[in-house]
């Protein structure tokens, strides 16, 4: 069709043959080609060039049209891969949302606007194969799922915690031994405290627990009111300049910091650019965590 109407226009295959890039031979057996595949002579071929036949008159607006149509479907395909948008749902734990991602994704507003992050700080996992989100941030020695592809961005260690101002007041305790002597703040959520409550059994530190908190930020902001210790993941109490870490850093075995989505979804090109830019800054905010 492109080569019809370059030698309707021009008047002859040579004159199109040099607008398309092509030699005339090429020009003049492709407008035959076209003409074989349709069963309609377009040109009346003589001395004085290519003229188009009344067939070939009736055509000419039609294919003009098509080809029209198909310039602006190429034009707003190329925009839509420029400007990359849509909504993408991150499920994340709530004290990862509103510590040290909240100046991620500030950032990700910013530099591009055209997405908007739905987030879910939710304790529960959501089901990525059913799309209750599309993607995860989960810590897990192996994430389960149907579909799930992702990568593993680091360990996800954790340690206990106070506040400077609880150790300016009552020291900062630097063995199990001297934990004994200082209240400690239980709970969590769901997750967080089946871990710590079984580091709490080993070391026989149940009694000094004073008062348990239902959410992971309950838990941080207790710690960070000088209200006495917790156990809390180093990614985040890390980078929290009120915070002080009293014992080396453990992580339960196995786990790690995941980054997730479905198959079905991972070439999309929002979630592709969020993927990368939380893989990105999760990197780094592992990497400069306090040792």
């Amino acid at each position: 069709m492109k080569h019809f109407l370059e030698v309707a226009e021009a008047g002859s295959t040579l004159a199109a043959g040099r607008r398309l890039g092509v030699s005339q031979t090429t020009a003049a057996r492709r407008v035959a080609s076209l003409e074989r595949s349709i069963g309609v002579r377009l040109f009346d071929r003589g001395p004085a060039g290519y003229a188009l036949t009344p067939d070939g008159v009736a055509l000419h607006q039609r294919a003009r049209e098509a080809a029209d149509a198909i310039c602006g479907f190429e034009e707003q395909a190329s925009s839509l891969a420029r400007t990359v948008g849509g909504v993408v749902r991150v499920t994340v734990v709530e004290t990862l949302a509103v510590t040290v991602l909240a100046p991620v994704f500030r950032d990700l507003a910013v530099a591009h606007p055209h997405i908007t992050i739905d987030l879910d700080t939710s304790s529960e996992p959501r089901d990525l194969a059913s799309g209750a989100a599309d993607i995860a941030i989960r810590s897990s020695a192996s994430p389960l799922g149907a579909g799930l592809v992702g990568r593993r961005i680091g360990d996800d260690p954790w340690s206990l915690y106070c506040s400077r101002s609880y150790a300016e007041t009552h020291g900062r305790p630097a063995s199990i031994s001297e934990i004994k002597g200082h209240p400690l703040i239980g709970g969590g959520g769901t997750h967080v405290w089946e871990h710590y409550r079984k580091w709490l059994e080993t070391n026989d530190l149940e009694a000094a627990v004073t008062i348990r908190y239902s959410s992971p930020v309950g838990l941080l902001a207790a710690v960070r009111a000088g209200a006495g210790l917790a156990i809390l993941p180093c990614l985040v109490a890390d980078h929290d300049p009120e915070l002080l870490a009293c014992l080396s850093r453990q992580s339960p075995e196995g786990h790690g910091i995941w980054l997730l989505t479905h198959e079905r979804l991972r070439h999309e090109p929002r979630i592709r650019t969020v993927l990368n830019t939380l893989a990105g800054e999760l990197k780094r905010l592992s990497r400069h965590s306090r040792n």
